[in-house]
């Protein structure tokens, strides 16, 4: 068929379906052919998120943030991490539309959207519009606990593949960003994974395969199914040939986990140990026929052709199987792996969902697990109950004790890390903490053996320093944005690595230290800290640098930490990082609100008239003043008039404000919080940015040319 049955079929469907859940008000449309393009390509960029994620049509159209100053990025969902390992996956998606299947993507989209990505890292939402707000308490906690799978899904309604130019230069920027971990993945979704998409439950999806197992063994009672061992490259042959629809009946698509990469790195490193350390497939299939002649014989090699086949568990096998034989296929080839085979010829109905649903549910162990048998664990739980008086918890599912009462293994661990004498360990924790259950990290901060293991009183001390920490950076990044709030949000273990360095430590396992004193200095070497290594790391790695993945990389972390102990033992002041604060003074400065409204007055730069949105800035901002803005649309919106001391005419009361005057008005009766603020920082332009950012635009015109 032509493409223009795919595009006619595929624009009805999207209306229908888009159209009454996908909001247009955001902006008036030159015509309404220009609108129903727009709209197209919203509902595309939803489609898109359905598929990624599996959500509801409403979800999806809800997950748009297409329009002015969206940096690329027309669709955001975040899937919040399991307990089963898999991370936070954030999927961000560039959508267009075409009539003619032809929707490009060049270099300068692939610039807009990676500088976009950078915004989202450095958690610096305001650089958006509006739509952005919705998604932002989920991005913070996604960005904030482990590195999140981020996927940039680009939903292309084209018939050809993309530039070898255009792979080549997103391959690139996506290297740039993974090359301390992978975080960044990207995908092309065109015409006809689009199409299949829209068909839904409509669309066909039986898959037959081929399948030659060794050791075949039979079960026939009460119902028929096969077991044997399969090589690894005939099942990413499989994925490669029907990508996720071999997954058709599993409970989702196959998940990229740690469990994942480690999957793969056996399969590379050491393939002819593949059967031993994994636990194998189970797939399902309509029916089971005997591929070959001959009767068959139990123990030896069999032939098979599975109709309607489907892989219920081990997704996460399958796809590393397909991930290693493209990174290296000689090595690949020599694995194999179990595999089960059922078929639901004579099965009741709803067996093959109860075989799905059991195979998948069943809790992992981990290597922590393992570690709760060690007599270390055991003796710290005795030395916790003896010496202090507390719980020190370490099976996983037992109840976690009160905050006063002690605290888990896994935050024992954390806490040790975080104080070590070298810094690595802290940024092993940040990026993955299951790392520090492997043996060399385990040793190095738990001890070899019961005569090397810290003491009760140095772990409880050490976790109760690195909670502290915590509370501090918690009330500090009320006043902080963008890099600096990224920094003390990913840096709480870096930060408690530096301020324990900070204090006398040497008598940490001693009975009658008095602990609580050096706690009290832990609220100002937070601040000095967080100030030394906000400037250090954009001094060290440039401001465009990625904190998060600073934070989570050994050799960086490594860096940073000896140059900002330096820095603070030298006695230099310490930098007050007031580009990232929302405080309206600084060290007893002009308002920088009042120096942004005069240029921007005599300038000239805004029309009389023209309607201003107010934004949240900090995460604080964000909790305490969404519900009571939703209250009433018009508290969120002001007009401006040309006057350098109250330019703004707030919508809800007619009155006029300075920026600050305002922005502490709302604060006041939403939280309770009368702080004078740099009100500039909240009052945006709508598609342009807020007054801070025009009023750069400017300085920086000025500059150039006074340059001239």
């Amino acid at each position: 068929m032509s493409h223009s049955y795919y595009i006619r079929n595929l624009r009805r469907r999207l209306i229908e379906r888009f159209e009454p859940l996908i909001d247009m008000r955001d902006q008036s449309w030159p015509s309404d052919r220009d609108k129903e393009q727009a709209l197209l390509s919203r509902s595309v960029a939803a489609l898109a998120v359905k598929r990624e994620t599996g959500c509801a049509d409403r979800d999806a159209a809800e997950s748009i943030i297409d329009g002015r100053r969206d940096w690329g990025i027309d669709a955001i969902a975040v899937e919040p991490a399991t307990a089963h390992g898999v991370r936070h996956h954030i999927t961000l998606v560039q959508a267009k539309w075409s009539d003619k299947a032809n929707a490009g993507f060049g270099q300068s989209e692939v610039d807009r959207l990676f500088r976009g990505l950078d915004y989202l890292l450095d958690l610096d939402f305001n650089q958006f519009n509006k739509r952005i707000e919705p998604h932002v308490e989920a991005l913070e906690n996604a960005l904030d606990s482990g590195s999140p799978k981020i996927t940039l899904l680009l939903a292309l309604v084209t018939d050809t593949d993309l530039h070898p130019d255009t792979r080549t230069l997103i391959d690139s920027e996506v290297k740039k960003r993974n090359w301390a971990e992978e975080m960044v993945e990207w995908r092309v979704l065109d015409l006809r994974g689009l199409f299949q998409e829209i068909l839904g439950e409509h669309a066909e999806r039986k898959i037959d395969l081929e399948a030659w197992m060794e050791g075949v063994g039979r079960e026939e009672h009460p119902f028929s199914a096969y077991y044997g061992t399969i090589s690894a490259a005939e099942v990413a042959g499989w994925y490669g040939t029907h990508d996720r629809h071999l997954f058709a009946r599993n409970i989702r698509d196959s998940l990229d986990t740690d469990v994942n990469e480690k999957i793969r790195g056996t399969l590379l490193q050491e393939p002819e140990n593949f059967w031993y350390f994994s636990n194998g497939i189970t797939l399902l299939c309509d029916r089971i026929r005997k591929k070959g002649k001959g009767a068959f014989a139990p123990g030896a090699g069999a032939g098979f052709v599975l109709e309607g086949a489907s892989v219920v568990n081990g997704a996460q096998t399958v796809s590393a199987m397909f991930r290693a034989m493209q990174r290296n296929a000689a090595s690949t080839q020599r694995g194999r792996v179990l595999i089960r085979i059922i078929s639901l010829e004579n099965c009741p109905e709803g067996f093959g969902d109860k075989v799905t649903l059991s195979t998948n549910t069943q809790n992992p162990i981990e290597e922590r697990d393992w570690k709760s048998r060690d007599p270390i664990q055991t003796g710290l739980r005795d030395d916790f109950a003896l010496s202090l008086g507390r719980t020190y918890v370490v099976k996983r599912g037992e109840s976690e004790p009160a905050a006063d009462s002690g605290c888990t293994m896994t935050e024992a661990a954390i806490a040790l890390a975080a104080t070590h004498r070298r810094p690595e360990l802290a940024a092993k924790a940040k990026r993955d903490d299951s790392q520090l259950w492997e043996k060399p990290n385990y040793q190095e901060i738990f001890g070899r053996d019961i005569n090397s293991a810290p003491t009760a009183h140095r772990v409880w001390r050490c976790v109760r320093l690195v909670r502290a920490v915590k509370e501090a950076l918690e009330k500090l990044s009320d006043n902080l944005f963008g890099r600096a709030a990224s920094t003390a949000s990913n840096g709480d273990l870096l930060i408690s690595h530096v301020v324990f360095r900070n204090l006398e430590t040497a008598d940490l396992d001693a009975e009658d230290t008095e602990w609580e004193s050096r706690l009290a200095q832990v609220p100002e070497l937070v601040e000095r800290t967080l100030g030394w290594l906000v400037a250090t790391i954009e001094a060290t790695y440039g401001r465009n640098s990625q904190i998060l993945t600073t934070m989570r990389t050994a050799e960086r972390v490594r860096v940073v930490a000896r140059r900002v102990l330096a820095e603070m033992a030298s006695g230099a002041p310490t930098p007050d990082n007031a580009d990232y604060r929302v405080e309206e003074r600084v060290q007893g400065k002009p308002a920088r609100s009042t120096n942004a409204v005069s240029l921007l007055v005599k300038a000239e730069r805004i029309p009389v008239g023209s309607v201003l949105e107010f934004r949240p800035v900090t995460r604080p901002d964000r909790q305490g003043l969404s519900a009571w803005l939703a209250e009433n649309p018009e508290r969120a919106r002001a007009t401006w008039r040309n006057s350098a001391a109250k330019p703004l005419v707030w919508s809800a009361d007619g009155q006029s404000y300075a920026p600050s005057t305002l922005v502490r008005k709302i604060r006041t009766e939403a939280m309770g919080n009368n702080q004078q603020v740099q009100g500039t920082l909240y009052w945006h332009i709508p598609g342009e940015g807020s007054l801070v950012d025009l009023a750069a635009e400017l300085r920086a015109e000025d500059e150039l040319n006074a340059g001239d």
